[in-house]
C-alpha cells in the first residue's frame, strides 16, 4: 500500500505533495488528523519545545526509528506529518493488509531512486511487529546502507516483538496513552469544525456527555472520535433542530469497553500488578487489577493459575490452607465458568491477599537447585539408601540409619545431604 506523496521512480522530484481534500465519507478521525506539530496534541514529551526529534524532522534528516504507544496516541499521525515536512519520498505500508513481495518490490525502487536521483525514502510500516523476525530482517541491508529510512509504528513492547538487530539501527520513541486534557482538545475541535469535523451538526455536547466521551475512549482519540461521529449520526439532529447530546443518550448508544490486549504487554503489566497486590495484602487494589481483566475478556483459568502459584511461591507454609483454597477456586471456575465464576476468582484474591505470607519454600527450592547444578550428581549418602538386595547390604546401603519412630521425641540429627552440603540450611521459615 503506497502512499499518494511518493514520487515517480523515474521522475526526479516528487509527485506534488499537496493534502487531498478529506471526503466527508471519511471517517471523523481521519478528517481532523492533524497537518502540523501544532496541531499535534498530547505528546509533549516528544515533539514541544527543543525536542530533537522535532528538530530532526523540521530539517529534513528524519533518521530510522520505531513509534510505540497506545492505539490512538498519534503514531499513525506522526509519519502523516513527517510526510508533509520531508523532501524525501513517503511510502506508507501496513504490515497487516500487504505482503512481503509488495515490501520487497518498495525497497528495490527505493534503491533505485537513491542511485538515480540521489532522493531518500522514507518507509513507514504500521504494525511492524505484524512481521516475524525472518521478515524483519530483510529491513537490515537497507537501513544500515541508508537506503531507505524506517520508521515502524507498533502498539506492542518492542523490546518483545523486533529484532535486536533492528532496535539498534532505529531509536524508539514511546506515545503515551493521552491524557483526558488532550482527549478533551482533540474532542472539543471535532465538534466545533465546520469544514472537517462535526462543526455543523447542530449537536452540541452537554459537561457530562463531553466527560463520558473522554472517559469512554480511555486514551485512544480514534475511539472517542469514532464513538462521537457515531452518536452525533444517530441523534439526527440539523442546523434548524439544534440538539444537546447529553450523557444517558450516550450510555445508550454505546457500550462502554476497556482496553486489554490479552497478547500483548497490558496482560502482562496486569497480572503483574494483580500479583504484587496480593504480594503486599492489599486485596483493594487485587480486586481493581482482577476486575479490569475480567473486563477486558481474560481468560478467568489463567487468573485462577496464577492464583494457585501464589499460594505456594507467596504464602507457602504461612497459611498451608492457602494452596487447597487456590485449588479449589480453579476447579470452581473451570466448573461454573463466566459470569458466575468471577465470584470464586473474588474470594480467592481476598482471601490470598488477606493471608500472612512466606516465600521461604520457594526460595529454599532455588538456593538447593543452584547447588545441584554447581556441584553435579553427588552421591546419595549410604545410610540413606535402600538395600534391597543382599548386595547392597554387603556394600553399606542403609548401614547406620536411624528409623525416627524409634526415637521417643520422632526425631534424629542424622544428615540426609551429601557431605559436601552437610550445613547447608535451604528452609528458613
Amino acid at each position: 500500500m503506497v502512499d499518494e506523496t511518493s514520487p515517480d521512480l523515474f521522475s526526479s522530484s516528487p509527485r506534488s505533495k499537496r493534502k487531498p481534500a478529506q471526503s466527508l465519507a471519511s471517517p471523523l478521525a481521519e478528517r481532523i488528523r492533524p497537518r502540523t506539530f501544532d496541531e499535534f496534541v498530547g505528546q509533549d514529551h516528544v515533539l514541544v519545545g527543543d525536542q530533537s526529534l522535532r528538530r530532526a524532522i523540521e530539517a529534513d534528516k528524519v533518521p530510522s526509528f520505531i513509534l510505540w504507544g497506545p492505539p490512538g496516541s498519534g503514531k499513525t499521525t506522526l509519519a502523516h506529518v513527517i510526510a508533509q515536512k520531508t523532501k524525501a519520498a513517503f511510502i506508507a505500508f501496513s504490515a497487516v493488509v500487504s505482503g512481503v513481495p509488495e515490501l520487497r518490490a518498495i525497497i528495490k525502487e527505493a534503491v533505485q531512486r537513491r542511485r538515480i536521483h540521489g532522493q531518500l525514502t522514507i518507509l513507514f510500516v504500521d504494525e511492524i511487529h505484524r512481521f516475524n523476525k525472518a521478515q524483519q530482517d530483510a529491513f537490515l541491508p537497507y537501513v544500515e546502507r541508508g537506503d531507505i529510512i524506517l520508521i515502524g509504528a507498533t502498539t506492542q513492547n518492542p523490546s518483545f516483538e523486533v529484532i535486536a538487530p533492528l532496535l539498534s539501527r532505529a531509536m524508539v520513541v514511546t506515545l503515551h496513552e493521552l491524557d483526558d486534557e488532550a482527549m478533551g482538545i482533540i474532542l472539543d475541535r471535532a465538534m466545533a469544525d465546520a469544514e472537517r469535523g462535526l462543526g455543523k451538526s447542530g449537536v452540541n455536547l452537554t459537561g457530562e456527555a463531553r466527560h463520558y466521551l473522554i472517559r469512554y475512549g480511555n486514551g485512544d482519540a480514534r475511539s472517542m472520535l469514532t464513538a462521537v461521529e457515531y452518536a452525533v449520526q444517530q441523534a439526527g439532529a440539523s442546523s434548524d433542530k439544534p440538539l444537546d447530546l447529553d450523557r444517558p443518550h450516550l450510555e445508550r448508544l454505546l457500550q462502554r469497553r476497556v482496553r486489554y490486549d490479552k497478547d500483548g504487554e497490558e496482560h502482562y503489566n496486569l497480572i503483574s500488578a494483580y500479583i504484587k497486590s496480593m504480594r503486599d495484602s492489599d486485596a483493594d487494589g487485587a480486586l481493581y487489577w482482577l476486575a479490569r481483566m475480567l473486563e477486558g475478556g481474560e481468560d478467568p483459568k489463567f487468573i485462577a493459575r496464577r492464583m494457585v502459584i501464589f499460594a505456594s511461591e507467596d504464602i507457602g507454609n504461612a497459611e498451608p490452607m492457602a494452596i487447597v483454597v487456590a485449588t479449589s477456586v480453579f476447579a470452581a471456575v473451570d466448573v461454573v465458568g463466566l459470569p458466575e465464576a468471577q465470584i470464586n476468582l473474588a474470594q480467592g484474591t481476598t482471601y490470598l491477599a488477606s493471608r500472612p505470607k512466606s516465600n521461604a519454600s520457594y526460595v529454599g527450592l532455588i538456593e538447593a537447585r543452584k547447588d545441584a547444578r554447581e556441584f553435579g550428581n553427588l552421591p546419595v549418602p549410604l545410610h540413606v539408601r535402600n538395600a534391597v538386595t543382599a548386595l547392597m547390604k554387603d556394600l553399606g546401603y542403609g548401614k547406620g540409619y536411624r528409623y525416627v519412630h524409634h526415637d521417643p521425641r520422632a526425631r534424629t540429627e542424622q544428615s540426609h545431604l551429601p557431605p559436601e552440603l552437610e550445613k547447608r540450611k535451604y528452609y528458613r521459615p
